[in-house]
């Protein structure tokens, strides 16, 4: 079982490293590569799922606590990656790509409430508290308090209603890194090109 475990890790690693093997090409990893095949994965794994927080990153990636954190502290010291603390979570950055409203954004549509707030007002932008409550099988002031949030980050406005303040920047994050959240945010980003309109 311990062999079965090991190889899975291995696999993990591997395809992840790859990605971060990739990543010179597209400015994600640094000039100097350590050949570290965890740090090599991380580096694959950041740039593909910003935000995401350390227990996800690790057990996606299969690494022991104390491993993880070994190897993301090498590369923020290096500069590569950057974490931000949210509430309870810290949350991993390729280094420079985002700004503190992406940051908190990435963060937002990392939770399941606030991502289908934001995937529901984006594909209709009038939808009450009631209609998202329903349509995400939550109770209102579960919405109430998630909106209160999205506001606090600057992301809602709920002075009529909800609306995005943000909602272009909003609908590229889901789009771009759609992989990486749900099924539900797959599916948004495959009719995300209905959304969109141009007239200029």
């Amino acid at each position: 079982m311990t062999e079965e475990v090991d190889e899975r890790k291995r696999r993990t690693l591997r395809r992840f490293a790859a990605v971060g093997a990739a990543a010179p090409f597209v400015g994600s990893a640094s000039a100097a590569d350590d050949g570290n095949e965890t740090r090599e994965a991380i580096r694959g794994y950041v740039p593909s799922t910003p935000g995401a927080h350390f227990s996800k990153l690790r057990d996606d990636l299969r690494l022991g606590t104390g491993e993880a954190q070994y190897h993301l502290r090498k590369l923020e010291e290096a500069g590569e990656i950057e974490s931000r603390k949210d509430a309870d979570y810290r949350r991993y950055f390729p280094a420079g790509r985002f700004d503190d409203l992406d940051k908190r954004a990435l963060g937002y549509l990392r939770r399941e409430t606030p991502r289908g707030m934001v995937l529901g007002l984006l594909s209709d932008p009038d939808a009450t508290g009631a209609e998202l409550a329903d349509a995400l099988g939550v109770s209102r002031p579960t919405i109430s308090a998630a909106a209160g949030e999205l506001a606090t980050a600057d992301l809602l406005d709920r002075t009529d209603g909800y609306t995005l303040t943000e909602p272009e920047r909003l609908l590229t994050l889901v789009v771009r890194y759609a992989d990486s959240f749900d099924a539900d945010a797959v599916a948004f980003a495959d009719d995300a090109a209905s959304l969109v309109s141009y007239d200029p």
